[in-house]
């Protein structure tokens, strides 16, 4: 990129551009418009929110029409290289487009987030088929980021026909992803000591696809062995309500080896749950489970600044740490002052 194409790029990413212009760039696939409208669902200012929602409306009757996949897995298991293989796939093998929004943990003393998703991608954040999207978790349940949904909305009409949602890690996200993806894939490693007993319930019942990543070398009959293991314990779990059966394999993201094979299940399982009608009612379910999630969200942020509330927190907080009043009568002391009018 030369001079004058840094300094066009530069004036347009500093000037105002009208949601229009948005919504019309993100239709055409334009990369650096989607950019800045998935920006503006991220952001928390009233006027950003204001033009969000009318990208948001706009983009919705061209959504819908991908495959939403969860991929998560312990720390260590090589998420990024993984996600790189199976991206590179469908990009170069399959010649089909691939959006990645990997939610980066942010910390909980500072605030800051690293986004460094695409430098753990060198190859795919390269490839003009695939779009790469960090995004901070910014405090939101699970580490998932509060905007994931929308931003899931936006790439989809913006043509890409893959979507990948990446995880910070196994613990409280996974129920969270769980509620916007069509297929959950669970990546982990043999030899990490004590897998079915450090793994939870709820995990595995959610998991539609167990993968033991590192299968190469000295390791691949470890591997065999932990998909032995995770394959016996899936068959004790009931069936799911959408009949699908979850499955174990074994796969090296490093050498490429398995990768081809995992998103044929990915594939065989989207043709399963659109034959039986359980594809449509499971996209419904989760758009309605959406509306009372960011209903929970919007009372809570306005409760938190509602100047009532704002007033009389520290001194109930201090009430509740110094042990003279409880945790309940506080909480319902601020709520009977928080009136209808604050919403």
């Amino acid at each position: 990129m030369d001079a004058e194409q840094m300094r066009r790029l530069h004036q347009r990413r500093s000037r105002r551009i009208a949601p229009s212009e948005i919504v019309d760039g993100i239709l055409a696939g334009d990369r650096a418009l989607l950019s800045r409208g998935i920006t503006l669902i991220e952001s928390s200012a009233p006027a950003h929110q204001e033009a969000a929602e009318q990208i948001l409306n706009a983009c919705l009757p061209h959504a819908g029409n991908s495959i939403r996949l969860g991929i998560t897995g312990v720390p260590g298991v090589g998420k990024s290289t993984f996600i790189e293989a199976l991206g590179s796939h469908l990009t170069r093998h399959r010649q089909e487009k691939v959006a990645v929004l990997a939610v980066d943990p942010s910390s909980p003393i500072s605030g800051g987030s690293i986004l460094g998703d695409k430098t753990r991608m060198p190859r795919l954040s390269v490839d003009p088929n695939a779009y790469i999207r960090p995004s901070p978790s910014s405090g939101a349940f699970g580490g998932v980021a509060r905007k994931t949904r929308e931003s899931i909305v936006l790439c989809e009409a913006a043509g890409y026909r893959n979507i990948f949602v990446e995880t910070v890690g196994v613990g409280q996200s996974e129920t969270a992803v769980s509620s916007m993806v069509d297929f959950f894939l669970l990546l982990m490693l043999a030899g990490a000591g004590d897998e079915l007993q450090g793994m939870k319930r709820g995990i595995l019942e959610m998991t539609d696809l167990i993968a033991i990543n590192k299968a190469d070398g000295d390791n691949r009959a470890a591997s065999e062995a932990a998909r032995g293991m995770y394959e016996s314990a899936l068959k004790l779990f009931p069936a799911h309500a959408s009949v699908w059966r979850p499955l174990a394999v074994t796969c090296s993201a490093r050498d490429g080896e398995g990768i081809a094979e995992i998103w044929k299940i990915v594939g065989e399982h989207h043709t399963k749950m659109k034959h039986s009608g359980w594809f449509e009612k499971n996209r419904r379910e989760q758009a309605r489970k959406a509306m009372y999630a960011v209903i929970r969200e919007m009372l809570q942020d306005r409760f938190f600044s509602s100047a009532a509330v704002r007033e009389q927190l520290p001194a109930l907080e201090e009430e509740v740490v110094e042990g003279r009043v409880t945790p309940y009568r506080a909480a319902r002391q601020l709520l009977a002052n928080f009136s209808a009018g604050d919403l």
